[in-house]
């Protein structure tokens, strides 16, 4: 059982990484939670800079500049400042401490697998222009990396709704290998450039920091053109590829008009109401995504806005994918592939998988009967498209 604590006009929940005031969601970069929330859960004593490096940043080498700005961040995100110091106090030469009154009550239980103890361990790796980012480990056997979608947040989708169920059934026969790329979850959210090549510079570092040889390379939506990328460009490190909700092309890059127009709306819209409660987009980007999808599930994907990262790199990202383009690559994948789509769905168009798998040599290719951009698990076709890739990952590559 999770703790919910309030303080103040403020309610900070550790499980879903929400930190609210006066029933407003305020978005705060992960590390900044982090110090948050271990001040608060050590409020009875002086926390020192050596126990917040070693919780926060794994016991890396941080810069007393980082940390004081990562202070003086979760202070101004409570109303608090420096000089005042009514809720974090600073002990000279010792530490920070929580001062605020704080109480506590339970939160809901996180839902198999995501209960605290079988919850992967978070480790981070640095890439060449030295962005942290967050990846984990879960199940054992044949490992099968998950590339980083556009929302993604190990935490975070380990215990949702709308994940756990899938992470579930990997992780009984496999190792799942997640991460969440630069800007998004707990990866750095302060970089400056979300270039696609980057994005797969990302996964690189990930795959070099695991230790992992050979793997099976599973790419979701926007996912599927990173794991095209990669399986093109290293045919000997990928035994199988499978393509789920993907495309090729983004939607500024298919030649048609109306899929440009509406990539300018969407942007648009996003920056208006970007993880805003009271915002039309929220529902709206969650009926776009996940028409069928329940209460529960909606819920978890309108809150995922603002615990995923911010609304600037929300957009920053938005536009790399919509200018997108591997299709070049698809002809020299090697790997043995599996594409899974949805017939109805509106995010990437059932013709973008069609386009994939006339190009993809000997690639095999599934058709959901859902709407949903990617099926869940209530559904009929959650089964089949589970059992086909299973299938498909236990044949010889």
């Amino acid at each position: 059982m999770a703790m919910v604590y309030r303080f103040g006009g403020f309610t900070l929940d550790p499980l879903t990484y929400d930190l609210q005031c006066d029933g407003e969601p305020i978005s705060v970069e992960p590390q900044v939670f982090s110090v948050i929330n271990l001040l608060i859960e050590n409020r009875d004593h002086v926390v020192s800079k050596d126990e917040l490096i070693e919780a926060v940043w794994d016991g890396r080498i941080v810069s007393d500049a980082t940390l004081s700005s990562r202070i003086s961040a979760a202070r101004s995100a409570r109303g608090d400042t420096g000089q005042d110091q009514n809720i974090i106090r600073t002990i000279p030469r010792r530490g920070f401490r929580f001062v605020a009154e704080v109480s506590a009550d339970g939160a809901t239980e996180n839902p198999p697998p995501g209960s605290p103890d079988t919850r992967p361990t978070i480790r981070y790796c640095t890439t060449a222009d030295d962005v942290q980012l967050a990846y984990a480990f879960a199940g054992e056997g044949p490992p099968l990396l998950k590339v980083a979608n556009w929302l993604n947040h190990l935490e975070f989708d380990w215990a949702s709704p709308m994940w756990a169920p899938l992470f579930h059934e990997f992780t009984r026969h496999r190792q799942l290998l997640r991460y969440d790329s630069r800007g998004v979850g707990l990866s750095d959210w302060d970089v400056g450039d979300f270039a696609f090549d980057l994005l797969v510079e990302d996964m690189e570092a990930v795959i070099d920091a695991s230790g992992v040889e050979k793997f099976a390379l599973l790419g979701i939506s926007q996912g599927a053109a990173i794991a095209i990328d990669y399986a093109a460009r290293n045919p000997d490190r990928v035994s199988h590829l499978i393509l789920w909700g993907g495309f090729a092309r983004g939607r500024r890059k298919r030649g048609n008009q109306d899929d440009y127009a509406e990539s300018e709306a969407f942007i648009t819209l996003m920056r208006q109401g970007w993880g805003k409660e009271t915002s039309p987009f929220r529902q709206m980007f969650a009926s776009l995504y996940l028409p069928d999808a329940n209460d529960e599930q909606i819920k978890w994907w309108t809150d995922m806005q603002r615990t995923a990262t911010s609304p600037e790199n929300a957009v920053h990202l938005r536009e790399t994918i919509d200018d997108l383009d591997v299709t070049e690559q698809l002809s020299k994948v090697q790997t043995p592939t599996l594409i899974v789509h949805s017939e109805r769905e509106a995010v990437a168009p059932l013709s973008e998988a069609r386009f994939m798998a006339a190009r993809i040599p000997n690639a095999k290719f599934v058709a959901l009967d859902s709407a949903n951009h990617l099926v869940l698990h209530q559904e009929p076709s959650w089964q089949r498209a589970v059992s086909e890739i299973e299938a498909f990952l236990s044949s010889a590559p």
